[in-house]
């Protein structure tokens, strides 16, 4: 069932339930998808690190899930990566603001502990609270 939706945005934590969601309803709907990553702003002192771009040290992708996005991604013609630093529920919200987007998709894992159980209920609970769309949460 079409929903009309022109613009998803896809959270991705490292898990790729969100991102199968949201090409699967981006294919139903013909619509754009943007996967976000979000990592955490850096707060040193670049002077002491030795770092000269810390922008690609802070984006870089050890787990080679960026890498792997995109591959998934190659093959659709309105997708795309993005990476931003900051707090992740203010940072997933103004992204889905600045993107226009209609619809935020977001997963969490059932078979974490219940520590990470509540910290993940407590990013959806500040996504959602805050966000300027409407919000999916699916299980990982």
């Amino acid at each position: 069932m079409r929903q009309g939706y022109r613009n998803l945005l896809v959270a991705a934590n490292g898990s790729s339930a969100a991102l199968r969601e949201g090409l699967r309803l981006a294919a139903d709907e013909n619509c754009w998808v943007t996967v976000l990553r979000v990592v955490a702003p850096y707060e040193g002192d670049l002077d002491l690190t030795g770092v000269k771009n810390i922008r690609q040290l802070l984006t870089s992708d050890k787990l080679g899930e960026t890498r792997a996005w995109n591959r998934a991604l190659r093959s659709e013609e309105a997708a795309r990566v993005r990476v931003e630093q900051g707090d992740l529920p203010e940072t997933i919200n103004r992204v889905a603001e600045e993107e226009g987007s209609d619809l935020i998709i977001m997963s969490v894992e059932k078979k974490k502990g219940l520590l990470h159980r509540i910290l993940d209920s407590n990013l959806v609970h500040k996504v959602t609270r805050a966000a300027p769309c409407s919000v999916m949460v699916v299980d990982a």
